[in-house]
């Protein structure tokens, strides 16, 4: 019923923040809200950026407040000035994402020691920020990646009236930035001789192939989404000759998963090439660098 005026407003709101303006934003999304049912998770994502927006508002407030404070501190105002920079570099970042990831190397390193663990750790990070960068360059909101020691990572974000295949290619920037992370383990290898860069090079590429298995909340079973049967039938043949070829046991698991979504009842209407080929490639990607170095599986030797 309000489509159009929420649009408007959505719009507006978002390049207000763009320019720093929040208070004025603030009031754009509050004027969105009441437009939205109650029950809706558009209702309670806007309600949920009006807080944060509240708090993001006030620290600039408090910055700012604190800026004129530090023009009359003379010499010690490049201190003050650096110490408020601080507070709003903790709020754009998030204590969330600054704390888990502390978290998180802490994990890896314990449990495979501090040069490989925080390697690892590091390579998953860069795989979050694909999915961040990928989102954000679109003009959609998201939020910093969120580390869970153990079990792995998300970023948070909302696909309100997103097409499958831009979800498809969020999904698959994340395992594309991965390559990249494991591609230059694998440079620094060729360049350095140390086995180190080799194994941080196949853990990363291993690790990014599973999360390709086309089920569950996996980054490909969110791209498969976008794959009609047909598609998926040449995802399952890339996979198969991925395995027979590069000799690599983790493309059978990607191929089950693969077999497995042939059969679900979710396949769109309309076929999507660019996200076959998309998916295909950074598989293939991701499989070449494996087959490059040396071990096996998982690679942390």
């Amino acid at each position: 019923m309000h489509a159009k005026a929420l649009e408007s407003l959505s719009a507006a709101a978002k390049a207000l923040e763009e320019k720093g303006e929040l208070h004025q934003a603030l009031e754009r999304w509050s004027q969105a809200l009441p437009l939205l049912p109650t029950d809706s998770s558009q209702f309670e994502w806007v309600g949920d950026h009006i807080q944060k927006l509240r708090l993001a508002s006030n620290a600039k407030s408090s910055a700012e407040a604190k800026s004129k404070w530090a023009a009359r501190l003379g010499p010690l105002a490049p201190v003050a000035i650096a110490l408020t920079k601080a507070k709003v570099l903790l709020s754009v970042f998030k204590l969330s994402f600054l704390l888990s990831l502390a978290a998180f190397m802490g994990f890896y390193w314990t449990l495979y020691g501090a040069r490989f663990g925080v390697g690892f750790a590091v390579l998953i990070l860069i795989h979050e920020m694909g999915h961040f960068i990928d989102i954000k360059r679109r003009g959609l909101p998201a939020d910093m990646p969120v580390f869970l020691p153990g079990l792995g990572a998300y970023v948070r974000w909302q696909a309100m009236g997103v097409s499958i295949e831009t979800r498809a290619a969020v999904s698959l920037a994340g395992p594309l930035f991965g390559w990249f992370a494991a591609a230059a383990c694998a440079l620094l290898w060729w360049s350095t001789g140390n086995g180190l860069w080799a194994a941080l090079a196949r853990a990363g590429a291993w690790l990014n192939v599973l999360n390709l298995i086309p089920v569950w909340v996996l980054d490909g079973g969110q791209a498969v989404l976008a794959l009609n049967k047909n598609e998926r039938l040449v995802l399952l043949t890339a996979c198969v000759a991925l395995w027979l070829f590069l000799g690599q046991s983790v493309f059978f698991l990607v191929a089950g998963g693969a077999v497995y979504r042939l059969f679900t009842k979710d396949t769109p209407t309309q076929p999507s090439p660019v996200t076959t080929a998309y998916f295909v490639g950074v598989l293939a990607s991701l499989g070449l660098v494996m087959w490059m170095m040396p071990g096996a599986g998982f690679g942390t030797q």
